[in-house]
């Protein structure tokens, strides 16, 4: 009874909204120019943007008003009957003249917010010469979802049954908000009543169901259903894909192996992505035997690896330290005649540096991938200089760096840096050639500082003795909302204390400190 009750209340909030009558003013239009208009003084601090009639810039700015003004009285509410009563006594809002866009803003602008969001969508509902569109509804049971207010948002969903608003993608966001919250059972049975939402349980259907729980490391749960659904439902490629990525996520490499050979039992035949998704599996376990028994299938079956499977490979062979055995790798792609991309090439250029196979790196970075018409991104040149510097062949590394900032399509960030400081540290060389490169990271690439490098900064510093340079790093971390990690508090202080700076240590306790009740 108590729930009853519970449930004609929320009915009165989302269904009983008292008529409003206003007065036509005007048509939106979609238009080419951007324009910013400013939230009143106790909004957030967002701009909004709308695109502007090259004709009609009158229609624009009364839009931007609209919008200015719903904002404004929608903030007034506490609760979504707040924010109701609120747009509903404001005379000026109801002259607004809604349309499908403004509705849509004001939803997105308070998609985190459901209660305005919901007091905002129901006053739109009572609004002469507008209706909600369908996709103005899903946007609203994602927003209620994503709160976690599952029963409103059925509720919802009740009232978009009546217009044969729900379609296969409420039902997904549905089934994925319920999942998400943990009610399984729920997302379940949102499958069961598809027919009384008037959909049809096929093979699309079932593969959301399917691929919701999987996603939720429900797997063995969704392996249930789909062993009761196949009986009426035909599976297809796609339901194995979903069990083989599920399997994976579980760390249960075998069944999604089996998944393959069961694939192939149904008349699905795997693609590339069903067998790479198992061999990237493997790799992480280092089980590369296994790999290599499905590269050898894949031939087989005449399902040829692309540039990713190639790739994955070699990356974890690199983890390993297999550096010989992921170079046959590569010339075994080179025999099937896949065409590497820039990220093969990155990882290729990280094994060859690695096994101390500098020459052949560059040969690669040089001659290769031009010849390939690859074109070398941030991270084919960040690669380049930690291989140098790795190997502390400190022109080598300037001289990409060089070549870097003569790019039109590459520019340095802190990760080209960093290689080259830890190489200056190391080297001891912590005058002219650091200070030249930190003056240029910050007045030719104007790139500030990080925690990362702001701490290896410091600790190197400490390391050299220079105690002052690393306290003024620490100062400036601070002054730029940086949270120093608690390791670089403590050997900062270690090393003051030993210098009988006490100002300076008293000032990194109390942030310690700090630190210690913040977590």
């Amino acid at each position: 009874m108590a729930l009853r009750q519970r449930n004609c209340c929320l009915r009165s909030i989302l269904f009983a909204v008292p008529s409003v009558s206003r007065v036509y003013v005007s048509r939106t239009y979609v238009c080419s120019c951007s324009l910013s208009f400013p939230l009143p003084s106790n909004s957030s601090a967002r701009h909004y943007h709308f695109v502007q009639d090259p004709i009609g810039s009158r229609e624009t700015q009364d839009s931007e008003s609209y919008l200015g003004l719903l904002i404004s009285r929608v903030q007034v509410g506490n609760n979504e009957d707040e924010v109701l009563q609120s747009l509903l006594q404001d005379r000026r809002c109801a002259s607004i003249c809604l349309s499908t866009i403004l509705v849509e803003r004001l939803l997105r602008r308070f998609e985190d917010d459901w209660k305005s969001a919901l007091g905002f969508f129901r006053w739109a509902g009572t609004q002469a010469d507008y209706s909600h569109t369908q996709e103005a509804y899903d946007k609203m049971v994602d927003i209620l979802g994503k709160a976690k207010q599952l029963e409103t948002m059925c509720l919802l969903v009740e009232e978009m049954k009546e217009k044969n608003y729900v379609t296969l993608k409420t039902i997904a966001k549905l089934m994925r908000r319920f999942a998400g919250a943990g009610k399984h059972k729920d997302a379940v049975k949102m499958f069961d009543d598809m027919g009384r939402l008037g959909l049809e349980k096929d093979t699309e259907s079932m593969n959301l169901l399917l691929d919701t729980l999987c996603k939720e490391k429900r797997v063995e749960h969704a392996r249930g259903i789909f062993l009761e659904l196949k009986k009426h439902i035909s599976p297809n490629a796609h339901t194995f894909n979903i069990f083989i990525h599920g399997w994976c996520s579980a760390n249960r490499v075998d069944e999604a192996n089996w998944t393959i050979q069961e694939m192939k039992g149904h008349g699905c035949l795997p693609c590339v992505i069903s067998y790479s998704t198992v061999i990237q599996a493997y790799c992480k376990q280092s089980n590369f035997s296994k790999v290599y028994e499905l590269l050898d299938e894949m031939d087989t079956q005449g399902c040829s690896p692309n540039v990713v499977t190639y790739t994955t490979i070699i990356h974890y062979l690199d983890k390993a330290k297999r550096y010989d055995e992921a170079l046959q790798v590569r010339e075994r792609m080179k025999l099937t005649g896949c065409k590497p991309d820039t990220l093969f090439y990155n990882t290729l250029i990280h094994v060859l540096g690695r096994a101390s196979r500098l020459q052949e790196a560059s040969r690669v970075f040089e001659v290769e991938m031009p010849m390939n018409g690859i074109i070398p991104n941030t991270s084919t040149y960040n690669t380049m200089i930690t291989m140098f510097c790795h190997h502390s062949q400190e022109q080598a590394a300037l001289n990409v760096l060089n070549n870097m900032e003569k790019s039109a399509l590459c520019k340095p960030d802190l990760r080209t840096f960093n290689p080259l400081l830890k190489m200056y540290f190391r080297a001891g060389n912590t005058d002219s050639s650091l200070d030249a490169l930190l003056d240029d990271m910050a007045n030719k690439h104007y790139l500030g500082l990080d925690l990362s490098t702001s701490t290896l900064l410091i600790h190197g510093f400490c390391r050299a003795n220079k105690f002052e340079r690393a306290y003024k790093i620490f100062e400036d971390m601070i002054k730029q909302e940086i949270t120093p990690r608690y390791q670089t508090c403590r050997l900062l202080l270690d090393e003051l204390k030993q210098k009988d700076m006490h100002d300076t240590s008293d000032r990194i306790e109390s942030i310690m400190s700090q630190m210690k009740k913040s977590n």
